[in-house]
């Protein structure tokens, strides 16, 4: 009896020891699950945080562009600034309704990166643009080139701050343009929407669905471009491309001008644009450094050397 007990007591024993073993693997489980998933949650949040932050701060730019018009009026029908400082008329001239580029040797020449985007989606928006815009404004308009629709990112030497190089010092700077672009993980973007500047630019301003971001691109561009003016043209964030340029006034006998103002006129036309376009989807996959040799050649057909390659997003 006395053996029978010592062994149920034995047993009992085992029991609870066993079944404290149970509850703590148990909670050591549950608690390291928490853990993992939180460690994730830290590790994955402040990328997605900071993708939020960028889509809401180009948002911001593009209501301020789209503000511009009404604030400033249409300046381009008064000879005004474009956006990179020279007037109109320092990159066109009007003459019996046709309209010619001025293409005058930039010197040095300017050195460009920009993201190119490809036919295949700028195409159909440059079809659109001109189905929309053409029949109001003749000759008085400048469409982009659809095989050169671009986002610049950030510039080796431009106009406003020129930057001389030698040959070789360009050589270098091409290859390490391509070291980055190595790095890039391609862009699959949005339209967000088309705006018309006051200086009669027509341009689209775009989003980040995923892919390197374009304030990671610049800030790695300027890294590797040491000797870049300080000051750029344009924002960080933003990720917009010009798809025209007014030049004048619609054509009086429009019938739309006999029932509204010239401003109201143009938020007509933008937004049977937007209708059209708005939420339309591309493909980024290269980046472009460019020699202008021309001043605006990217945007006006001038002369150009141009090295392309294409984005790798490898992790090395």
């Amino acid at each position: 009896m006395t053996g029978r007990t010592a062994t149920f007591n034995c047993w009992n024993r085992y029991k609870k020891v066993a079944f404290i073993w149970f509850i703590s693997a148990f909670c050591f489980y549950v608690l390291f699950q928490m853990l993992l998933h939180n460690s994730s949650n830290t590790l994955s949040s402040p990328s997605s945080d900071s993708s939020n932050l960028n889509t809401e701060r180009r948002s911001k730019l593009y209501d301020k562009m789209a503000r511009d018009l009404d604030e400033h009026g249409a300046a381009f029908l008064k000879h005004g600034e474009t956006s990179q400082s020279l007037t109109i008329w320092d990159i066109f001239t009007l003459k019996d309704g046709s309209v010619t580029p001025v293409l005058k040797p930039a010197t040095p020449p300017v050195r460009a990166n920009v993201l190119y985007l490809n036919s295949e989606f700028s195409v159909p928006i440059a079809d659109a643009v001109k189905n929309i815009f053409n029949p109001y404004f003749d000759k008085a308009i400048w469409f982009q080139n659809s095989s050169m629709y671009h986002f610049s990112m950030f510039h080796a030497s431009h106009h406003i701050v020129p930057v001389p190089a030698t040959k070789e010092e360009i050589e270098a700077e091409a290859s390490s343009v391509q070291t980055v672009a190595a790095r890039i993980c391609p862009l699959n973007i949005v339209l967000d929407r088309v705006v018309l500047t006051s200086t009669g630019v027509l341009l689209g301003g775009w989003q980040v669905i995923s892919g390197t971001d374009p304030i990671t691109i610049r800030a790695r561009l300027k890294n590797v471009l040491p000797h870049a003016p300080e000051k750029q043209l344009y924002d960080a964030a933003i990720l917009h491309t010009t798809f025209a340029r007014l030049l004048g006034p619609p054509r009086a006998s429009s019938t739309e001008l006999k029932t509204s103002d010239e401003l109201q006129f143009f938020h007509e036309l933008v937004n049977r644009l937007n209708s059209q376009i708005r939420g339309f989807k591309a493909v980024v996959s290269e980046l472009w450094y460019v020699e202008e040799h021309d001043v605006l050649a990217l945007a006006l057909n001038g002369k150009m050397n141009i090295h392309k390659f294409k984005l790798g997003c490898s992790r090395d």
